[in-house]
């Protein structure tokens, strides 16, 4: 098949797939309605740490999770959840919440947005971790 036949027809066909995966709403960003979702993102990745406490947000888009191991934080990457751990993390608050540094490379830096006061609060307490 020629080129300029089999290009527009692979742009057309990508386009068509994303369109249609937002027309049905799989491309809504995953939120933690409460805790208790909160909670089975976080076992999703750490299965064997239950967490004592969780504080979320109020957009619903990350929570504050407290277990036996440290803190750790649960945020939409997508339309699904990741978690990690906060040891070693280096925070810095700014105009819209707070910016996580890890020693992760697989999640090097997390942008959280939060209103001014949740922003001071989680960084009191994650400073106070660290």
């Amino acid at each position: 098949m020629p080129l300029i036949i089999l290009l527009p027809m692979v742009i057309l066909g990508i386009a068509g797939v994303a369109v249609l995966l937002h027309v049905l709403g799989l491309s809504r960003r995953a939120i933690l309605a409460d805790d208790a979702a909160a909670r089975a993102a976080w076992l999703r990745e750490f299965p064997e740490d239950t967490p004592k406490r969780i504080r979320r947000c109020h957009t619903h888009n990350a929570a504050l999770i407290e277990t036996a191991r440290g803190l750790g934080v649960v945020w939409p990457m997508g339309a699904d959840t990741t978690a990690r751990y906060l040891k070693g993390a280096r925070v810095r608050q700014g105009k819209s919440g707070l910016t996580l540094d890890l020693p992760d490379y697989t999640a090097p830096r997390i942008h959280l947005r939060l209103s001014p006061d949740e922003a001071k609060t989680w960084h009191r307490l994650l400073e106070s971790c660290a």
